[in-house]
């Protein structure tokens, strides 16, 4: 219970089930073993048709087996975590930290200005003291657009918070907000004030997208706002000073709202770029951020997030602060990580795009190791951690935030200057800055070696997985959008077993080895596809030829393949029906009317749409087992009989059927659809090429 009268501000519970799943995985192992003693008590001679096949199916199985135990590490202690905000207000109401909130956005095309300050507006409005929160918008395209659309916002958010802390809103990003709830179902003592903030949202709207369409800020607006004339006529995305604006400042007498109240800081910045001067990303972004708002508002606690994830949960920073200032353990965590969850995922998740397994199961059982690794978005660190500092056993570290003078105008101004060279692009030089302090430069997913490297400081992590979602994003709606986000993450992932954040041994002895084993799950994913792709080629090229790399219906090895399978399958479907998921229908049309990709996506029809590499590939191996399937229900139809080849390969007849069933949506694209979202003729031939030219070849030449 630890010391007397400690009441703590979150419990922790163990997952259910916990004993049956080891019980489970147990048995799931010894077959495993079996399948493997199998493979090498019956390899081929020296000289006999398949021996490399075997060797091969050998050691995609042995990897298979390995890499289950690290996917397993990660549900052998899953732990959920319930806050007490309550206790915390009761506690520590007049004493929370500072906060300052960072919304990272880099491109005005891809990621629109009305998208940004919904963001920025749904984390202005949290139910938290204002004069305690600050907002930074790190504008890495140092667009223009993007710093008129914050403009407007501020000026709109002196409606919106009250508004929303008035009615009790959620969620509090407007866009949201006004699709989510119908006018008619608003309390009439509500309706006036709903349709006079929805008449300012859309006035608001109308003025930025007037201004997206022209490309430019007009001259009668520029004339009314300061601040344009930071950028120069000469300079570029990629080549501009530093742009450094406080449009709102919390401790200004002038900054309040319609009702009197203290507004949120608010800043915009665009740090300097110049083409000599390597940027390093989100990371460096992150960085900038970090010293130039401890220059301004210098909040104990830093939540980061993209610009497409708006709060959908007002109460989320009061539930980190519930694991930040507990008494007994909040000393000893440094970040509490919310999952990614998206507002537009269709019924069946078309693409996966949730990640729903990771999120509701593999996280949990991290956390249950000492802490989840940081992801880079919905993360409330404290600052002295991303500044490098190390955990020391029994320190106490301060929280509660002190509240300087008013500002004025000329005290901001003085602000603006004296902070303008911390995001200097040659500050970094000859300092620890992506080194030691800040996010770690030098790999595509720096967020995961910025945690790894904090918790291997001995600091702890916590996942925090409320009922209602604390952030909301956008996830993509094309097939294409979905693999090179994912070839993003697992290259990154891969590449950080090579760097010297290496879970493998950097942390090795620094962090739980089950939490070790967590983090090798996901460095190792990217290594998945070697023996996947072995798996999908060689057993249907042999089925095809009608040699057997499988027991037989009659063997007792059949028992360990069949166990394994269905055990394993079973289970991942319990589990995925038990995070939310839903039985997915493949919905097969000749033609889709409607060609715009939204709503082909709204019908849960993928889409492919273009001549990616990526697309020729799966459509080859797509086709190369569709050849294989049809070619041995041909030769067995006409010679042995479909019951004598299921006696003699079961297996193999069972793994290339069901991959063909998984492609029937590629099948679809290459040749029934008349749609845009289709796959391109060129991909068709060439895959069909590649195809059968590979079956000949091995059916006649190996």
């Amino acid at each position: 219970m630890g010391s007397e009268g400690y009441i703590p501000l979150y419990e922790t519970r163990r997952a259910k089930g916990t004993v049956l799943y080891r019980v489970f995985a147990a048995s799931n192992f010894a077959g495993i073993c079996l399948i493997w003693i199998y493979r090498l008590c019956h390899i081929p001679k020296e000289g006999e048709d398949g021996r490399f096949a075997w060797i091969g199916l050998l050691g995609a199985e042995i990897w298979f087996g390995f890499y289950w135990l690290l996917t397993h590490a990660c549900r052998w202690n899953r732990v959920y975590r319930h806050t007490f905000k309550d206790r915390l207000s009761q506690r520590y109401e007049n004493e929370l930290p500072g906060v300052d909130v960072f919304v990272c956005t880099a491109d005005a095309t891809m990621e629109p200005p009305m998208m940004v300050i919904n963001t920025v507006l749904s984390v202005m409005a949290y139910d938290y003291p204002p004069e305690k929160l600050s907002v930074y918008l790190s504008d890495d395209g140092g667009s223009e657009l993007i710093y008129y659309a914050l403009l407007e916002a501020a000026e709109f958010a002196k409606h919106w918070i009250p508004y929303c802390k008035r009615y009790r809103v959620e969620p509090r990003s407007p866009a949201a907000y006004f699709v989510t709830v119908a006018a008619d179902a608003i309390d009439h003592h509500q309706a006036e004030d709903f349709w006079v903030i929805k008449k300012l949202y859309k006035e608001m709207e109308n003025q930025i997208q007037n201004a997206v369409k022209l490309g430019r800020i007009s001259e009668k607006e520029r004339s009314k706002c300061k601040g344009f004339s930071q950028w120069d006529p000469n300079s570029s995305r990629r080549d501009h000073d530093t742009i450094l604006r406080i449009l709102i400042d919390g401790r200004n007498p002038n900054s309040r709202d319609v009702e009197g109240c203290v507004l949120p800081t608010l800043v915009y910045l665009a740090r300097e770029k110049r083409p000599q001067h390597h940027h390093n990303f989100k990371a460096g972004a992150m960085n900038a951020l970090i010293r130039v708002s401890s220059n301004i508002s210098n909040g104990q606690v830093i939540l980061n997030v993209d610009c497409d994830m708006y709060s959908n949960n007002s109460m989320a920073i009061r539930d980190a602060l519930c694991f930040l200032m507990d008494e007994e353990e909040g000393q000893e965590v440094a970040f509490v990580q919310f999952p990614q969850n998206f507002e537009n995922i269709t019924k069946n998740d078309l693409y996966g795009n949730t990640l729903r397994v990771i999120f509701e199961v593999e996280f949990h059982g991290m956390d249950g190791y000492g802490g989840t690794m940081y992801v880079g978005t919905g993360c409330f660190h404290r600052r002295e951690t991303l500044c490098g500092r190390k955990f020391i056993k029994g320190s106490n570290f301060d929280m509660k935030r002190e509240i300087s003078g008013q500002g004025e105008e000329s005290r901001i101004h003085e602000l603006e200057e004296n902070s303008r060279s911390l995001a200097s692009c040659t500050f970094e030089e000859n300092t620890q800055w992506g080194k030691e302090m800040g996010l770690k430069y030098g790999c595509p997913v720096e967020d995961v070696i910025t945690g790894l490297s904090i918790q291997c400081h001995g600091w702890k992590s916590v996942y925090c997985n409320p009922t209602r979602k604390a952030f909301l994003g956008v996830a993509p709606t094309t097939l294409t959008q979905t693999l090179v986000q994912h070839k993003r993450w697992t290259e990154g992932d891969f590449q950080v077993l090579f760097t010297k954040y290496s879970p493998a041994w950097y942390a090795y002895g620094k962090i739980s080895f089950g939490l070790q084993l967590g983090y090798c799950c996901f460095c190792f994913w990217c290594s998945n596809s070697l023996a996947t792709l072995f798996y999908s080629i060689v057993p249907s090229l042999y089925l095809l030829k009608g040699n057997s790399l499988f027991p037989q219906v009659s063997s007792p090895w059949l028992i360990p393949f069949a166990y394994v399978i269905i055990s394993k399958y079973t289970w991942s479907f319990v589990e995925f029906l038990g995070c939310g998921g839903t039985i997915l229908a493949f919905i097969i049309t000749s033609k889709v009317d409607d060609e715009d990709v939204s709503e082909r996506y709204k019908k849960e029809v993928m889409e492919f749409g273009d001549s990616s590499p990526m697309f020729t590939v799966l459509a080859t191996l797509a086709i190369l087992n569709l050849y294989c399937f049809l070619g041995f229900l041909n030769k067995a139809i006409s010679g042995e009989g479909i019951a004598e080849a299921y006696e003699k390969m079961p297996l193999q007849i069972l793994l290339c059927g069901v991959l063909v069933l998984l492609n029937l949506p590629l099948y679809q694209a290459l040749y029934l659809r008349k749609d845009k979202g289709k796959l391109p003729s060129s991909v068709a031939f060439k895959s069909m090429a590649f195809a059968v030219s590979a079956c000949i070849c091995f059916q006649y030449l190996y």
